[in-house]
């Protein structure tokens, strides 16, 4: 079906005031402009509608955050009635409001314990953000100044403030801003399949892992506050660590007195299969990143989880925490987010996806891929998977320029009206948790074909 323009006017008229006036994330301004965006205009279910007509399978949940789909309507009454109540009020002033509070025993009914206590945010980036002030805060209270230190991993992402691009460990971020800001630092990814050599998944992951113990020793235990890492890297690759590593990083963190920080701005609230990432990984962090899935992207919200023992110190023996956010905790939001909760564990999406269509995704993507011989590796749990790009599968072996494959693969696919995402080697999935078998069927139809059509294209230009 066609899409209605909104107030009819043309794609080019909204191209043209969009470059006129916009500067688009992660991309060449200038070159977008000369090319014109997609003008989106409608969504429903796992579909999108631009504004000449064409529709989309999205199979990357918007921005990996609509994990109930487009259009739920018990989303969108959620939010006019909290309008018609309490359109907003804050968190200051001593003050507090029903949604939150209601969000807030929800939320920890499905964390269970040891979490107690969170900081609302509008975001991942300013979960994140809120994350280093807190981690340094805890340990000033503790009677541990010096254990400034947070660690990150190369390639890992926590957002685009100057915090929390500092945390992540992406270079071509850090060169544009004079990054990272002191006293943060980067190890190892466990991307067995780029750095793995000779080692299996398993000592590679360890190994990978034991990277982080260097680095405490090399700085000093006394220095180190915390690590914080994605359960898996999803802006970098949706790469899944070996099994062990987390087991390892865990008992590391816990022998050296380091905080374990989560990052499941992307892995949280169903994407695995697990209500969160950590879960499905096997360990059990201190501190926990949310957004995204917490709305499934109708609003913006996120949150900055606390273990008990930090919840209840900063409560206990900090005083004033001087940290606010004008919209923390915003009625609005909180009330989707009950929502959206509702649709999720009334439907049962965690468990299906699990149970269901995620094993269906997995099993589609490895009877597609697994002999192709562009691809190298598949990965992923869930509603979540990559497909990696390598010129000789046995030995690994990479393409130079597998960066632009990825994006030939990525851009055909999106002409050919399935929406996925490409990062460096690899092209990625991660489809709304509502996606039907019939649609996980297209989707991956569309992903071979595109796949296939750059094999085409390098074949044609050997």
């Amino acid at each position: 079906m066609n899409a209605p323009t909104p107030g009819h006017r043309t794609t080019r008229d909204f191209q043209r005031s969009d470059a006129a006036h916009h500067i688009h994330a992660f991309v060449d301004q200038k070159a977008l402009n000369a090319e014109g965006p997609r003008v989106m205009v409608r969504g429903e279910g796992s579909y999108l509608w631009d504004s000449d007509g064409n529709r989309y399978i999205d199979g990357m949940s918007g921005l990996w955050c609509t994990n109930v789909g487009y259009g739920r309507p018990e989303l969108v009454e959620a939010a006019s009635r909290q309008m018609k109540e309490l359109s907003y009020y804050n968190m200051f002033f001593h003050t507090t409001h029903p949604s939150v509070i209601e969000l807030s025993e929800r939320l920890f009914g499905l964390l269970g314990e040891p979490f107690s206590h969170v900081v609302y945010t509008n975001s991942g980036s300013e979960s994140n953000e809120v994350l280093i002030r807190t981690v340094r805060r805890f340990w000033d209270i503790m009677g541990k100044p010096t254990k400034k230190v947070l660690i990150g991993r190369v390639n890992g992402y926590h957002g685009s403030t100057v915090g929390s691009a500092s945390l992540g460990g992406m270079s071509f971020m850090h060169e544009m801003g004079d990054l990272p800001i002191p006293n943060i630092t980067h190890v190892d990814e466990p991307y067995w399949f780029a750095n793995g050599g000779d080692l299996t998944p398993e000592e590679f992951g360890l190994k990978a892992a034991r990277s982080l113990e260097r680095k405490i020793l090399e700085l000093g235990a006394e220095n180190v506050g915390a690590f914080v890492a994605e359960p898996f890297q999803g802006a970098g690759g949706m790469i899944f660590p070996p099994p062990g590593y987390w087991q390892e990083i865990e008992r590391i963190c816990r022998q050296y007195d380091v905080l374990l920080c989560a990052d499941e701005v992307i892995g949280g609230f169903g994407r695995t299969g697990e209500w969160f990432a950590h879960r499905y990984f096997g360990f059990t962090p201190d501190l926990v990143c949310v957004a995204k899935g917490l709305t499934s992207g109708y609003v913006p919200m996120g949150g900055l989880i606390m273990n008990r023992r930090i919840g209840e110190t900063l409560v206990e023996k900090g005083g004033v925490f001087a940290h606010g956010l004008t919209y923390s905790g915003h009625p609005v939001a909180a009330a989707v987010a009950l929502a959206n909760l509702d649709v999720l564990q009334g439907e049962q999406l965690v468990e299906r996806t699990k149970a269901d269509t995620g094993p269906y995704l997995q099993k589609l993507l490895r009877e597609a891929f697994a002999d192709h011989p562009l691809i190298g590796e598949i990965q992923g749990a869930g509603a979540v998977a990559a497909i990696q790009f390598a010129r000789n599968k046995t030995t690994r072996e990479r393409y130079e320029n597998e960066a632009d494959l990825t994006w030939h693969s990525r851009s055909v696919a999106f002409d050919a009206g399935a929406i996925v995402r490409s990062t460096n080697g690899r092209l990625i999935v991660a489809p709304p948790l509502v996606m039907t078998h019939g649609q996980i069927d297209e989707l991956v139809d569309k992903m071979r074909k595109a796949v296939d059509a750059t094999a085409a294209m390098i074949a044609q230009n050997n």
